[in-house]
């Protein structure tokens, strides 16, 4: 079994947490299927050039997230790898009652600080351990400004404690234009790093981050190819 690696206790407290606040709105858009290809690298994925040698194959798609009906009603759209469970992820409702008030402002406090990372809100929470891997693919979703793409992935990272060593490009998907960081998380208390990657685009409903984390090297690598998959199957809805 693989030994944990990540930001310490708050990424654990945000799988804790964002599993408690999960509301299913209908049917996973990828309930089938096996596990993702394990892999090192998926570039060519990403590009939709074959695969060369040695490189992951593309992942199967299992379904398509965002679209009116889906699991998660978003302003984009993509391909889901095959056997990926999505659910949305709603914040608490208050209940009303003035005793619970002052639990419930704590509550919806912890829960805001732990759901939000620089200028967006976490929407929707794309589970992979039904195919075999212990991570999520996230999106996360800002309010309509006047923010680029760049700036947006910019301020998510920024928000993440312990991000260091990213790296930026640009890629176009679907008429998107938008921005993508592979970047480490260093935890102070476990003393190692971890791989992560997110990319954003922007659109007339506010900017949209995708991001992949993992239990560790390990598990990125092998949920890598489900990150490309969206990356290139990425649509305005």
């Amino acid at each position: 079994m693989r030994g944990r690696t990540g930001a310490g206790w708050r990424g654990a407290a945000q799988v804790l947490l964002l599993a408690g606040v999960l509301a299913g709105c209908g049917g996973s858009s990828g309930d089938e299927g096996g596990r993702p290809p394990a892999s090192a690298s998926a570039t060519a994925a990403a590009s939709g050039q074959p695969s060369a040698p040695g490189a992951a194959s593309p992942a199967a798609s299992g379904g398509r997230i965002g679209a009116a009906g889906s699991a998660c009603r978003l302003p984009v759209t993509f391909d889901t790898a095959r056997g990926w469970k999505a659910e949305a992820i709603e914040s608490p409702k208050p209940s009303g009652s003035p005793a619970n008030e002052f639990a419930e402002d704590l509550g919806n406090e912890l829960v805001d600080g732990l759901l939000r990372q620089g200028p967006v809100t976490a929407v929707c929470e794309i589970d992979a351990k039904p195919a075999g891997n212990i991570g999520f693919l996230r999106v996360w979703k800002g309010e309509p400004g006047d923010a680029d793409a760049r700036g947006v992935l910019q301020g998510f990272v920024t928000a993440e404690e312990g991000a260091r060593h990213a790296t930026y490009r640009t890629f176009t998907s679907g008429g998107l234009t938008g921005a993508r960081v592979d970047y480490e998380v260093w935890s102070e208390l476990l003393e190692e790093s971890k791989k992560e990657c997110a990319l954003a685009v922007v659109t007339s409903h506010g900017p949209v981050v995708l991001h992949l984390g993992g239990m560790d090297d390990d598990e990125h690598e092998e949920m890598l190819p489900a990150f490309e998959l969206a990356q290139r199957t990425l649509r305005t809805a």
